[in-house]
């Protein structure tokens, strides 16, 4: 799918799901808490952060899984696909797996964000920002570039 009117737009594997959005994304980041692991099934993810006004289901609509109190993951039924993340504690947006866009090069991460729980033998090699949490909690960043973890 192309671009529409400046937006973005993407889909899950097996297409029966299609979302766009429109505007800047507010934020993009990789994310290495246990619960979007445990989701993906992979040692990290990454997001991008819309304006839910500027928001879409184009065809279809996901199931959605309220994995912790005010925490909601959206997926297509059909195939599995995670689809999108909200929670209460951001009003107002949407996080989407960049890995679901139809152009995933179209947005670039600018840090990353739960590195206290980042698995120990992963580590992507970008000078980007390390934060301990995510949000407003994420306070200064706890390092820029890898992480060694063996001492050296």
């Amino acid at each position: 799918m192309a671009e529409a009117n400046g937006g973005r737009q993407g889909r899950c594997l097996c297409g029966a799901i299609t979302f766009a959005y429109e505007g800047k994304p507010l934020w993009v980041a990789h994310c290495h808490c246990e619960s979007c692991r445990r989701q993906t099934a992979s040692p990290v993810t990454t997001f991008v952060g819309v304006a839910d006004k500027g928001f879409r289901w184009s065809e279809g609509r996901p199931q959605v899984f309220e994995s912790s109190p005010g925490v909601r993951r959206s997926f297509c039924a059909r195939c599995g696909t995670p689809l999108a993340y909200e929670a209460d504690r951001y009003p107002g947006e949407v996080h989407l797996y960049v890995a679901t866009l139809d152009d995933p090069n179209a947005v670039e991460p600018s840090g990353h964000v739960h590195t206290a729980e980042q698995i120990a033998w992963f580590e992507v090699h970008d000078a980007l920002p390390r934060f301990a949490r995510s949000g407003s909690r994420a306070g200064k960043p706890v390092a820029y570039g890898p992480v060694r973890r063996d001492g050296a």
